[in-house]
């Protein structure tokens, strides 16, 4: 491929596709959520050097290609959500204590067990009117247990967390945890508490997380543009999907070994984008896949240059993803935290908790405007 300068340019349709850069809600115009960036202490996030940003992003980028390793199986579509999981691990991390936090803090490839950084760029990352960005987290704890002053206070400092009291066993608890839910999400979320075990008796403290996001294309397609065609799958079938098109558009543009990277950017000035990664003729998205990495991601968007792409077509799509996290949580090195007698929560709490469940419900899409929302998961 060459560059708008010379005589021929980039044709990009879209088979198979490696997504990156999305955060972990989609939504539709509507209420924006209301969000805790604002409860963040500003003097963290003033003091956040450009260094310290950078250093945390990479840690989310290498955590999240770690998790992506081990949930993504080949056979369905894969979403998942490294942002909302590296700040609910650090706020479990704050908590830890001993072999506990050692492994948190490997996985998360952070050295701190009290990492102010990861809050502080949170609040960096809301400080935007180009598109809609809301994080909200919250903490619900059982009244009757004891949970350190110090660490919630921490909670509502760095991440600007809301605590909550309720009996995790009163089904009354569970419609509040889901009404949160639904709120931070505007309504694409609006059950989760079944997810968690919700209610239970047993259990003590629940730790939540919402990212939401709505963007416009910095270059819109043509919604008229839209029509049937043929999309090649991962088993080199096809399908007919809506597929949408644009010609003529600048885009971040790289031609990389056995794959293509092309970068969609949102708002006026492109702060937020999502990459697309497209596997070159005769290679497989597996292929690309198993050969990406962080570092290797990281050269290949510090390697895209601004190309005019003659013809862009992209499939309409939604995509809705639940799991269960704690066994490839366990894989990458997290043991001792799901482990009874092992776990060391002290500094959360003397009452010796263990971590007993992790879920994730991401979803996402777009639409030749605007991200889509997906219907809301069922429960």
């Amino acid at each position: 491929m060459q560059t708008s300068r010379g005589p021929a340019r980039p044709s990009v349709r879209m088979g198979a596709v490696l997504v990156t850069g999305a955060m972990l809600l989609a939504g539709c115009a509507g209420p924006t959520p209301p969000g805790d960036a604002a409860r963040i202490d500003a003097q963290l996030v003033a003091d956040l050097a450009p260094n310290d940003a950078r250093t945390v992003s990479q840690a989310v980028n290498a955590f999240a290609f770690d998790l992506f390793d081990e949930v993504a199986d080949g056979r369905q579509n894969t979403v998942t959500a490294p942002l909302s999981m590296t700040v609910l691990l650090a706020m479990i991390l704050a908590g830890a204590d001993g072999d506990t936090a050692t492994e948190l803090a490997r996985v998360l490839h952070l050295g701190d067990r009290r990492d102010v950084r990861v809050g502080a760029l949170l609040g960096k990352l809301a400080d935007t009117d180009e598109v809609t960005l809301s994080v909200a987290n919250s903490l619900w704890a059982d009244p009757g247990r004891p949970f350190e002053a110090d660490y919630l206070t921490f909670l509502r400092r760095v991440f600007g967390a809301t605590v909550e009291q309720g009996d995790l066993g009163s089904p009354g608890t569970a419609e509040k945890i889901d009404a949160w839910a639904s709120r931070n999400t505007n309504g694409l979320i609006d059950r989760i508490a079944r997810d968690l075990g919700l209610p239970d008796s047993a259990a003590i403290l629940v730790l939540l997380n919402a990212v939401y996001f709505l963007g416009e294309w910095t270059t819109r397609f043509d919604p008229g543009d839209t029509r049937p065609e043929p999309f090649t799958l991962a088993d080199a079938g096809t399908a007919d999907v809506p597929m949408m098109h644009l010609t003529g558009g600048r885009f971040g543009y790289a031609q990389r070994d056995g794959y293509r990277m092309l970068r969609l950017p949102y708002g006026e000035h492109g702060r937020y984008g999502m990459e697309i990664m497209l596997p070159d003729d005769g290679g497989t998205l597996a292929d690309l896949v198993a050969s990406l990495d962080a570092a290797q991601w990281r050269a290949a968007v510090d390697s895209l240059t601004t190309q005019t792409i003659d013809e862009l077509a992209l499939p309409r799509f939604e995509l809705r993803w639940k799991g269960e996290l704690t066994d490839p949580l366990r894989r990458l090195g997290i043991s001792t935290a799901f482990t009874p007698g092992d776990a060391n929560f002290r500094p959360m709490s003397p009452a010796a908790p263990c971590w007993r469940r992790w879920c994730t419900r991401p979803t996402s899409g777009w639409t030749s405007a605007a991200p889509r929302p997906p219907p809301s998961p069922a429960g």
